[in-house]
């Protein structure tokens, strides 16, 4: 099995990314974060850690401890430092449980801002049936040590690049024209993904797992970041121990937005998660 290596193996629950999406319960529904710097891009906070960061607050809240499909709007840009994540139950059953759940913080004339709201069903994936039926088959491409990750070229987009410290991500060297000045043209993006401290993937971190590679928009010929506006993301299973495989594809973009749908494989082969986003693209 193809490995994503790392200096030291941490553990589901204590980790870099379990500690800096970590929530304080402040009152019944009400709870506090201060945001990670660690996972900014360019100036911002990475949207799959702001949906892991309301994925973890939630799975407290409800009933159901995993997330089965949560939905996002981005409404303005998070960044580093104090936030209050308010959430609401809104139906509770045997199997499913659904909630929202926002995130604000204050501007710096001191207002309170909305930065994301979400509303998602929860349920528990171990008590899911076996029988899978499927079309979809796993993507291929090269073996980790044939692709590419950050540490192997210049960074392409200015400005913090934090995030990329914390992934051990490998990128398909058919999706990396961008990065050597040739993009393809096709909206493609493939890579490998684990995170940097070996920690093994579970339901909340495929929720930043969606959201972590570099745009398609990059091998389209675009430059500049893609500002995510809207993410939904369905949890199918528990990920086996493993490194990831993501490919993520966009067929269409108009009028300067464009869609992204990913997909992610474990180390079974099993099809562990699907999303779409709609992300604003610079065309100019």
């Amino acid at each position: 099995m193809a490995q994503v290596s790392s200096a030291a193996q941490a553990v589901i629950g204590d980790s870099e990314f379990d500690r800096d999406t970590a929530v304080t319960r402040r009152e019944p529904g009400v709870y506090g974060i201060d945001l990670s710097a660690g996972w900014t891009i360019i100036s911002a906070v990475n949207g799959g850690y702001l949906l892991a960061v309301l994925g973890r607050a939630l799975g407290d809240a409800l009933p159901h401890s995993d997330p089965f499909t949560i939905s996002a709007h981005y409404l303005t840009a998070s960044r580093p430092g104090p936030a209050v994540i308010r959430t609401d139950v809104i139906r509770t059953g045997r199997t499913l449980s659904t909630g929202q759940a926002s995130l604000f913080q204050y501007d710096d004339e001191g207002a309170e801002v909305e930065r994301i709201r979400v509303l998602a069903s929860y349920g528990d994936l171990d008590a899911l049936p076996d029988d899978v039926r499927t079309t979809a088959k796993p993507p291929y491409f090269p073996p980790v040590e044939q692709c590419f990750g950050a540490q192997d070229g210049p960074t392409p987009i200015k400005g913090s690049s934090a995030i990329t410290e914390r992934l051990a991500l490998k990128l398909d060297p058919a999706t990396l024209g961008w990065a050597l000045g040739s993009p393809s043209g096709k909206g493609e993006m493939r890579a490998w993904f684990g995170l940097a401290d070996g920690r093994d993937a579970d339901p909340l971190s495929l929720l930043l797992a969606v959201d972590a590679l570099p745009p398609t928009a990059f091998e389209m010929g675009l430059t500049g970041w893609v500002p995510t506006v809207e993410l939904t993301v369905h949890v199918r299973c528990r990920p086996a121990p493993g490194p990831l495989r993501i490919s993520i594809t966009t067929r269409n973009l108009a009028g300067g937005f464009l869609e992204e749908d990913a997909e992610v494989w474990d180390s079974q082969d099993r099809l562990v998660a699907q999303s779409r986003q709609l992300a604003r693209a610079k065309l100019s």
